[in-house]
């Protein structure tokens, strides 16, 4: 919470105080992405503490932005009498008559003395009402000159350059002038560089242009690489089933074969490891004819072979001679 919240709600006790401050910061936080809700959680800090002019300037600004025009208008007119709410929700209020229907008193408070003292951001902010309360009215040329200020050809970008170039391009388109719509749809792209506005989309649509979402095409395009590495992986299995089913008993048995010759082993070597011997110096080549002078020969030896000795018998014993 800001300082000037806090500030009001400390003629509260101090429990109650921190309720409240809880319901304030969370219908701060939900205005945008969840009005409703915020809504919600602002009349709970009313419920609390419906004296207190921030708790009614709070309540106003979420109704206002959950489109309870009525409700809206009462409590900021509430917070403006308890003293907290301030001339620059004058806009804001204009734009809650209109909405209710009633144009006539959206002009009037338009054309009030309070509007002079509004800064530069509110004063356009009630331009821009004031133009669409002339084509309410049906008044679509004076919507487009009620837009032609200052502002609207500043070079430099300020805060309000956005909604100022956008509502403008909005009331060209509606006068019927879509050439100069279309350009100022540009500019209003161009500056809105959050994406605030859908000032993108009127352009194309007035060029006739169609324009692609680059998130979605790289989520559609993760999805389709996932579904393809998702069907490739059965492709793979079957591959590797038909290689297993292809090898027949034949291979086995001269696998086997190879495996009982031994196995052949072969080394990986580097092309650093190897060495290159110098080739040895070849002999110069001797003729046939004189073979028997360059190589020496070996003299013949002839053995003259030994005579074969018999074996005789042992002389007799002298023992056997006495006995015969």
């Amino acid at each position: 919470m800001d300082a000037d919240a806090r500030i009001g709600l400390r003629s509260l006790p101090k429990d109650l105080a921190a309720k409240v401050a809880r319901h304030l910061v969370m219908a701060g936080r939900l205005a945008e992405d969840e009005p409703e809700l915020a809504y919600k959680h602002a009349r709970a800090a009313r419920r609390l503490a419906s004296r207190v002019g921030i708790v009614r300037e709070a309540a106003g600004i979420a109704a206002y932005h959950a489109g309870e025009w009525a409700e809206a208008l009462a409590e900021l007119r509430a917070a403006r009498r308890l003293g907290a709410g301030d001339d620059s929700y004058l806009p804001v209020m204009a734009d809650c008559e209109r909405g209710l229907g009633r144009p006539e008193r959206a002009l009037d408070l338009i054309k009030s003395p309070e509007a002079d003292k509004l800064d530069p951001m509110g004063r356009v902010e009630l331009r821009i009402v004031e133009s669409g309360v002339r084509r309410d009215l049906g008044q679509q040329d004076a919507a487009v000159v009620t837009l032609q200020i200052p502002e609207l050809r500043d070079r430099r970008l300020r805060p309000w350059s956005v909604r100022l170039f956008y509502a403008y391009a909005d009331a060209l388109e509606e006068a019927g002038r879509e050439e100069e719509a279309s350009d100022w749809f540009a500019r209003a792209a161009a500056a809105d560089r959050d994406g605030e506005t859908d000032a993108a989309e009127r352009y194309a649509e007035l060029e006739g242009l169609h324009i692609l979402d680059t998130e979605e095409d790289e989520d559609g395009a993760e999805t389709v690489d996932e579904e393809t590495e998702e069907t490739e992986e059965p492709e793979e299995a079957e591959e590797t089933e038909a290689v297993d089913d292809a090898e027949s008993p034949e291979v086995a048995s001269a696998e086997e074969a190879v495996e009982d010759e031994g196995p052949a082993v072969v080394e990986d070597v580097a092309a650093t490891d190897i060495a290159f011997v110098p080739a040895e110096p070849e002999l110069p080549a001797v003729p046939d004819d004189d073979a028997e002078e360059a190589a020496p020969q070996a003299p013949a030896l002839f053995l003259e072979p030994k005579p074969i000795i018999e074996e005789q018998p042992p002389p007799p014993d002298d023992n056997d001679k006495d006995n015969d």
